[in-house]
Protein backbone atom coordinates (compact mmCIF):
# COMPACT_ATOMS: atom_id res chain seq x y z
CA UNK A 1 0.00 0.00 0.00
CA UNK A 2 1.13 3.65 -0.97
CA UNK A 3 1.76 6.60 1.54
CA UNK A 4 -1.20 7.65 -0.30
CA UNK A 5 -3.45 5.26 0.21
CA UNK A 6 -2.49 5.07 3.79
CA UNK A 7 -3.03 8.76 4.27
CA UNK A 8 -6.48 8.04 2.66
CA UNK A 9 -7.67 5.22 4.65
CA UNK A 10 -6.34 6.97 7.54
CA UNK A 11 -8.42 10.24 6.80
CA UNK A 12 -11.48 8.06 6.23
CA UNK A 13 -11.23 6.00 9.34
CA UNK A 14 -11.04 9.34 11.59
CA UNK A 15 -14.15 10.59 9.79
CA UNK A 16 -16.02 7.79 10.31
CA UNK A 17 -14.84 7.64 13.97
CA UNK A 18 -15.36 11.51 14.47
CA UNK A 19 -19.50 10.66 12.81
CA UNK A 20 -19.83 7.75 14.77
CA UNK A 21 -18.87 9.44 18.24
CA UNK A 22 -20.23 12.72 17.37
CA UNK A 23 -24.06 12.31 19.08
CA UNK A 24 -22.41 10.35 22.02
CA UNK A 25 -20.23 13.49 22.94
CA UNK A 26 -22.87 15.86 22.15
CA UNK A 27 -25.49 13.87 24.70
CA UNK A 28 -22.02 13.88 27.13
CA UNK A 29 -21.58 17.38 26.52
CA UNK A 30 -25.55 18.66 27.36
CA UNK A 31 -25.52 15.80 30.57
CA UNK A 32 -22.69 18.30 32.11
CA UNK A 33 -24.43 21.74 31.38
CA UNK A 34 -26.59 23.67 33.87
CA UNK A 35 -29.87 24.89 32.70
CA UNK A 36 -28.53 28.68 31.49
CA UNK A 37 -25.87 26.53 29.63
CA UNK A 38 -28.54 24.48 27.56
CA UNK A 39 -29.51 27.27 26.21
CA UNK A 40 -26.26 28.41 24.69
CA UNK A 41 -25.54 27.64 21.39
CA UNK A 42 -21.66 26.06 21.98
CA UNK A 43 -20.61 22.63 21.69
CA UNK A 44 -18.79 22.35 25.15
CA UNK A 45 -20.09 23.20 28.53
CA UNK A 46 -19.33 26.74 29.95
CA UNK A 47 -19.50 25.40 33.20
CA UNK A 48 -19.73 21.71 34.11
CA UNK A 49 -22.05 20.74 36.21
CA UNK A 50 -23.11 17.11 38.00
CA UNK A 51 -26.22 18.36 38.92
CA UNK A 52 -28.67 16.13 36.30
CA UNK A 53 -26.58 12.89 37.25
CA UNK A 54 -27.91 14.10 41.18
CA UNK A 55 -31.37 14.51 40.23
CA UNK A 56 -31.75 11.10 38.53
CA UNK A 57 -29.53 8.97 40.98
CA UNK A 58 -30.37 10.72 44.23
CA UNK A 59 -32.73 13.40 43.39
CA UNK A 60 -36.47 13.74 42.62
CA UNK A 61 -35.79 11.82 39.20
CA UNK A 62 -34.74 8.91 40.85
CA UNK A 63 -38.08 7.27 41.37
CA UNK A 64 -38.47 7.21 38.09
CA UNK A 65 -35.25 6.14 36.91
CA UNK A 66 -33.80 3.27 39.32
CA UNK A 67 -36.68 1.26 38.62
CA UNK A 68 -36.63 1.64 35.13
CA UNK A 69 -32.68 1.07 35.09
CA UNK A 70 -33.59 -2.45 37.50
CA UNK A 71 -36.07 -3.51 34.72
CA UNK A 72 -34.26 -2.79 32.01
CA UNK A 73 -31.40 -4.94 33.53
CA UNK A 74 -33.54 -7.88 34.30
CA UNK A 75 -35.73 -7.93 31.16
CA UNK A 76 -32.43 -7.43 28.71
CA UNK A 77 -30.92 -10.49 31.04
CA UNK A 78 -33.58 -12.90 31.13
CA UNK A 79 -34.91 -12.17 27.54
CA UNK A 80 -30.95 -13.00 26.36
CA UNK A 81 -30.87 -16.10 28.09
CA UNK A 82 -33.78 -17.76 27.06
CA UNK A 83 -33.19 -16.00 23.38
CA UNK A 84 -29.38 -17.89 23.58
CA UNK A 85 -30.68 -21.27 24.90
CA UNK A 86 -33.76 -21.91 22.59
CA UNK A 87 -31.50 -20.96 19.81
CA UNK A 88 -28.69 -23.20 20.15
CA UNK A 89 -30.82 -26.15 20.37
CA UNK A 90 -32.80 -25.01 16.81
CA UNK A 91 -30.19 -24.07 15.45
CA UNK A 92 -27.96 -27.45 16.14
CA UNK A 93 -31.26 -29.28 15.14
CA UNK A 94 -31.27 -27.73 12.05
CA UNK A 95 -27.88 -27.77 11.11
CA UNK A 96 -27.53 -31.45 11.83
CA UNK A 97 -31.07 -32.87 11.40
CA UNK A 98 -32.90 -33.91 8.33
CA UNK A 99 -36.93 -33.22 9.20
CA UNK A 100 -40.02 -32.45 7.04
CA UNK A 101 -40.40 -28.34 7.45
CA UNK A 102 -37.14 -27.39 7.88
CA UNK A 103 -36.94 -24.83 5.08
CA UNK A 104 -40.40 -23.23 6.30
CA UNK A 105 -38.56 -22.84 9.57
CA UNK A 106 -36.13 -20.85 8.71
CA UNK A 107 -37.92 -18.87 6.26
CA UNK A 108 -40.82 -17.51 8.72
CA UNK A 109 -37.96 -17.24 11.14
CA UNK A 110 -36.19 -14.60 8.94
CA UNK A 111 -39.95 -13.33 7.80
CA UNK A 112 -40.20 -12.55 11.60
CA UNK A 113 -37.26 -11.23 11.87
CA UNK A 114 -37.82 -8.47 9.33
CA UNK A 115 -41.44 -7.64 10.58
CA UNK A 116 -42.45 -4.34 11.21
CA UNK A 117 -42.20 -3.97 14.84
CA UNK A 118 -45.03 -1.49 15.75
CA UNK A 119 -47.36 -3.56 13.24
CA UNK A 120 -47.88 -6.23 16.14
CA UNK A 121 -47.88 -3.46 19.04
CA UNK A 122 -51.41 -3.32 19.16
CA UNK A 123 -52.58 -6.84 18.35
CA UNK A 124 -50.29 -7.59 21.38
CA UNK A 125 -51.68 -4.55 23.92
CA UNK A 126 -54.88 -5.91 23.43
CA UNK A 127 -54.42 -9.53 24.00
CA UNK A 128 -51.98 -8.86 26.87
CA UNK A 129 -54.56 -6.35 29.05
CA UNK A 130 -56.78 -9.71 28.23
CA UNK A 131 -54.68 -12.67 29.93
CA UNK A 132 -53.13 -10.26 32.42
CA UNK A 133 -49.44 -9.54 30.77
CA UNK A 134 -49.49 -6.01 30.66
CA UNK A 135 -47.49 -4.15 32.67
CA UNK A 136 -45.26 -7.18 33.82
CA UNK A 137 -42.11 -8.59 32.70
CA UNK A 138 -42.96 -11.59 31.00
CA UNK A 139 -44.88 -9.06 28.57
CA UNK A 140 -41.92 -7.44 27.38
CA UNK A 141 -39.51 -10.65 27.21
CA UNK A 142 -41.95 -12.48 25.08
CA UNK A 143 -41.89 -9.48 22.33
CA UNK A 144 -38.59 -9.49 22.88
CA UNK A 145 -37.89 -13.49 21.89
CA UNK A 146 -39.65 -12.89 18.60
CA UNK A 147 -37.68 -10.03 17.90
CA UNK A 148 -34.05 -11.82 18.90
CA UNK A 149 -35.00 -15.47 18.50
CA UNK A 150 -35.29 -15.62 14.80
CA UNK A 151 -31.94 -13.60 14.27
CA UNK A 152 -30.21 -15.62 17.09
CA UNK A 153 -31.30 -18.78 14.87
CA UNK A 154 -29.95 -17.56 11.94
CA UNK A 155 -26.98 -16.62 13.39
CA UNK A 156 -26.08 -19.63 15.13
CA UNK A 157 -27.05 -21.71 11.86
CA UNK A 158 -24.19 -20.41 10.12
CA UNK A 159 -21.61 -21.37 12.87
CA UNK A 160 -23.31 -24.73 13.49
CA UNK A 161 -23.28 -25.99 9.52
CA UNK A 162 -19.52 -25.17 9.40
CA UNK A 163 -18.58 -27.92 13.03
CA UNK A 164 -17.07 -31.10 11.97
CA UNK A 165 -19.72 -33.46 12.77
CA UNK A 166 -16.98 -36.22 13.00
CA UNK A 167 -15.89 -34.92 16.53
CA UNK A 168 -19.58 -35.42 17.87
CA UNK A 169 -19.34 -39.09 16.34
CA UNK A 170 -16.01 -39.97 18.00
CA UNK A 171 -17.11 -38.61 21.18
CA UNK A 172 -19.88 -40.94 20.90
CA UNK A 173 -17.78 -43.69 20.04
CA UNK A 174 -15.48 -42.79 22.89
CA UNK A 175 -18.82 -43.27 24.45
CA UNK A 176 -20.56 -40.65 25.42
CA UNK A 177 -24.08 -39.68 24.63
CA UNK A 178 -25.79 -37.36 22.48
CA UNK A 179 -26.11 -35.40 24.84
CA UNK A 180 -22.96 -35.02 26.65
CA UNK A 181 -21.13 -35.14 22.99
CA UNK A 182 -23.50 -31.75 22.13
CA UNK A 183 -22.40 -30.31 25.53
CA UNK A 184 -18.91 -31.22 26.16
CA UNK A 185 -17.61 -31.08 21.87
CA UNK A 186 -20.24 -28.42 19.77
CA UNK A 187 -21.22 -26.18 22.37
CA UNK A 188 -17.20 -24.94 23.26
CA UNK A 189 -16.77 -25.45 19.29
CA UNK A 190 -19.95 -22.42 19.04
CA UNK A 191 -18.61 -20.20 21.78
CA UNK A 192 -17.58 -17.45 19.61
CA UNK A 193 -21.04 -17.62 17.63
CA UNK A 194 -23.05 -18.37 21.09
CA UNK A 195 -21.40 -15.00 22.48
CA UNK A 196 -22.18 -12.51 19.61
CA UNK A 197 -25.65 -13.97 19.42
CA UNK A 198 -25.96 -12.94 23.25
CA UNK A 199 -24.45 -9.77 22.52
CA UNK A 200 -27.07 -8.68 19.75
CA UNK A 201 -29.97 -10.34 21.67
CA UNK A 202 -29.16 -8.24 24.84
CA UNK A 203 -28.27 -4.81 22.85
CA UNK A 204 -32.08 -5.40 20.82
CA UNK A 205 -33.74 -5.34 24.38
CA UNK A 206 -31.61 -3.11 26.05
CA UNK A 207 -32.39 -0.60 23.34
CA UNK A 208 -36.13 -1.28 22.80
CA UNK A 209 -38.38 1.76 22.72
CA UNK A 210 -41.60 0.47 20.97
CA UNK A 211 -43.02 -2.29 23.46
CA UNK A 212 -41.42 -0.51 26.70
CA UNK A 213 -43.63 2.04 25.63
CA UNK A 214 -46.92 0.39 24.73
CA UNK A 215 -46.66 -2.71 26.90
CA UNK A 216 -46.30 -0.71 30.45
CA UNK A 217 -47.67 1.88 32.73
CA UNK A 218 -46.12 2.07 35.37
CA UNK A 219 -42.89 1.53 37.11
CA UNK A 220 -43.53 -2.53 37.60
CA UNK A 221 -41.98 -3.14 34.01
CA UNK A 222 -41.04 0.30 32.15
CA UNK A 223 -37.73 0.18 30.56
CA UNK A 224 -35.89 2.99 30.46
CA UNK A 225 -35.69 3.94 27.27
CA UNK A 226 -39.87 4.11 27.73
CA UNK A 227 -39.18 6.09 31.24
CA UNK A 228 -37.23 9.03 29.74
CA UNK A 229 -40.22 9.96 27.55
CA UNK A 230 -41.72 10.37 31.30
CA UNK A 231 -38.78 12.92 32.27
CA UNK A 232 -40.28 16.23 33.51
CA UNK A 233 -38.63 19.37 34.29
CA UNK A 234 -39.06 21.74 36.94
CA UNK A 235 -41.71 23.82 35.51
CA UNK A 236 -44.11 23.21 32.44
CA UNK A 237 -41.42 25.89 30.38
CA UNK A 238 -38.62 23.64 31.39
CA UNK A 239 -37.47 20.87 29.02
CA UNK A 240 -35.74 17.82 31.08
CA UNK A 241 -32.76 18.05 28.29
CA UNK A 242 -29.93 17.91 31.03
CA UNK A 243 -31.65 14.58 32.72
CA UNK A 244 -32.67 12.92 29.99
CA UNK A 245 -29.19 13.64 28.49
CA UNK A 246 -27.81 12.10 31.99
CA UNK A 247 -30.04 9.12 32.06
CA UNK A 248 -29.06 8.42 28.17
CA UNK A 249 -25.06 8.17 29.64
CA UNK A 250 -25.73 6.07 32.26
CA UNK A 251 -27.69 3.79 30.28
CA UNK A 252 -24.92 3.85 27.43
CA UNK A 253 -22.01 2.89 30.27
CA UNK A 254 -23.15 -1.07 30.45
CA UNK A 255 -23.35 -1.68 26.43
CA UNK A 256 -19.52 0.60 26.24
CA UNK A 257 -18.16 -1.86 28.97
CA UNK A 258 -19.52 -5.02 27.26
CA UNK A 259 -18.25 -4.20 24.16
CA UNK A 260 -15.02 -2.99 25.09
CA UNK A 261 -14.34 -6.14 27.25
CA UNK A 262 -15.23 -8.71 24.80
CA UNK A 263 -14.55 -6.49 21.49
CA UNK A 264 -12.65 -9.29 20.49
CA UNK A 265 -14.79 -12.56 20.87
CA UNK A 266 -17.29 -9.88 19.41
CA UNK A 267 -15.41 -10.04 16.04
CA UNK A 268 -14.31 -13.01 15.98
CA UNK A 269 -17.85 -14.31 16.30
CA UNK A 270 -19.14 -11.54 13.48
CA UNK A 271 -15.88 -12.63 11.63
CA UNK A 272 -16.72 -16.40 11.85
CA UNK A 273 -20.19 -16.08 10.95
CA UNK A 274 -19.32 -13.75 7.88
CA UNK A 275 -17.37 -16.17 6.40
CA UNK A 276 -18.35 -19.52 7.44
CA UNK A 277 -22.01 -18.39 6.73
Amino acid sequence: MSTREKVLWYVAGAAIVVYALFPVAWILSLSLKTNAGLTENQFLPSEVTWDNYRLIITGDASELFLPALRNSIGIALIATLIAVVLATLTAYAVSRLQFPGKKLLLTTALAVAIFPVISIVTPLFNIWRTIGLYDTWPGLIIPYLAVTLPLAIWTLSAFFREIPWDMEQAAQVDGATTWQAFIKVIVPLAVPGVFTTAIIAFFLAWNDFVFGISLTSTDASRPVPAALAFFTGASQFEEPTGATSAAAVIVTIPVVIIVLVFQRRIVAGLTNGAVKG
